[in-house]
């Protein structure tokens, strides 16, 4: 299909799916400003354990919002919304291109922020299994590692809110005090922009996960999650639940050997890969899905 030049192009799908390299090519063809959508991807200490563009990257078009937040730093969605709202308006001439994973960005951008989210069931069920596995005190303790400020706002004695708390981080990676501030209204309206979803074969995703985390250890990563490590930052940062960073952690403290967590490590990628195409069926419906970046580029010619 032939594309008049939109006011944005929204680009989402699960991790190591190829929409990147699909944001090149349409930055390329479209003289378009690449901007992040993706909640890890701003942390400055990551740059190889989020996959963040290389300068080869952006030499090839502007990239804005890409590791200039410190990891001691909590980053939320509603922070977010500010700032892609300014780097949108500072793209004036050239054509945004937002994309990344984080699936609750790109819903409040198009609908706004709601005071409390939407999980999805996937989720849902998981915890009121850890519920189970883990009793009231286990289920506390995983909360007040992953969020300290709902951790000081209940009790184990009340699980019910200890497994909404821990629902809301794991699916939006921001903490319920956080959501519960109020509403924002949407960035951009859905008819005014171009919704892409590149959204590979599982067998497809899986493999490039194991083959890019192969790579991230070729090119530093272990040295990466050392610096992190020597930073002594509060566990419950969401920069320590980065992709790899618990896992390379445990290596280099002499709990595991690096293959052990490296093995994990893909796996936990694996897992969260899943959990972001469920995402995406549930709430990205209307959007035009692509089975590979290829197909984009392919599909959409200025």
């Amino acid at each position: 299909m032939a594309m008049s030049r939109p006011k944005a192009v929204l680009i989402a799908g699960p991790t190591s799916c190829g929409k990147s390299a699909a944001a090149l090519k349409l930055a390329a063809a479209l003289g378009g400003t690449i901007i992040n959508a993706d909640s890890m991807q701003v942390y400055r200490e990551l740059a190889v354990l989020t996959a963040r563009p290389s300068p080869e990257d952006e030499a090839v078009a502007p990239h804005r919002l890409y590791g200039f937040v410190p990891a001691h730093e909590a980053y939320s969605v509603g922070r977010w919304l500010d700032d892609v709202s300014a780097a949108i308006a500072e793209s004036e001439g050239s054509v945004p291109i937002l994309v990344g994973g984080t699936g609750l960005y790109f819903k409040a951008l198009l609908e706004g922020l709601a005071p409390v989210p939407d999980i999805p069931e996937p989720i849902r069920a998981y915890w009121r299994e850890q519920a189970n596995t883990l009793g009231p005190e286990g289920l506390y303790r995983e909360l007040a590692q992953r969020d300290p400020a709902m951790a000081m706002r209940l009790k184990p004695s009340d699980p019910q809110r200890v497994v909404r708390a821990l629902e809301v981080i794991e699916a939006t990676g921001t903490s319920l005090a956080e959501w519960q501030g109020g509403e924002s209204e949407p960035v951009l309206s859905p008819e005014e922009v171009v919704k892409l979803v590149v959204a590979p074969e599982r067998e497809t995703i899986y493999a490039r996960i194991d083959t890019r985390f192969d790579r991230m250890i070729e090119q530093g990563a272990l040295e990466e999650v050392r610096a992190l490590i020597a930073l002594r930052l509060d566990p419950g940062l969401p920069v320590m639940r980065a992709h790899g960073v618990r896992e390379l952690a445990a290596h280099l403290v002499g709990v595991c050997s690096l293959e052990e967590a490296t093995t994990k490590a893909k796996t936990e990628s694996r897992r969260y890969a899943k959990r972001q195409m469920t995402w995406l069926r549930r709430f990205m419906t209307d959007w035009d899905w692509f089975p590979d970046e290829a197909a984009i580029a392919d599909a959409i010619t200025p």
